[in-house]
């Protein structure tokens, strides 16, 4: 999927949640999504100190991300079926949340894997 300049400003203007219900709407369509990675991959911290791994619908708003602590990652494709079969049950045994769509300037969506799960799979079933 390329983001043209025009669309990526409309969706970085948009509040969390908006960008949260854009995100499962084109990982559900394109089957992939994005992190950053460089000998790890880019990880966050919630207010109240929980570990959040971050991720993006597409590969240019992970690369605007990719700055200050994340200087150097480049993004990395996932696909949707290791999100759900692999990265997702991991994510929940460890304790870490996903962190969806974060901006150079707004932390993005943070919240269970649970709840992740579920509007993806919502999502799914108008496939």
């Amino acid at each position: 999927m390329k983001v043209s300049p025009r669309q990526m400003e409309a969706i970085l203007a948009s509040p969390g949640v908006e960008r949260f219900e854009h995100f499962i709407k084109v990982i559900a369509d394109w089957q992939e999504l994005w992190g950053l990675y460089q000998d790890g991959w880019a990880l966050s911290v919630a207010d109240d100190g929980t570990t959040v791994f971050l991720l993006w619908p597409a590969k240019e708003y992970a690369q605007l991300c990719a700055l200050n602590e994340w200087k150097g990652f480049e993004p990395r494709a996932i696909t949707l079926i290791d999100l759900t079969d692999v990265l997702l049950p991991k994510l929940k045994l460890e304790g870490v949340l996903p962190g969806v769509f974060f901006t150079p300037a707004s932390k993005g969506v943070t919240l269970p894997v649970d709840e992740l799960m579920a509007a993806l799979r919502a999502e799914l079933r108008k496939y």
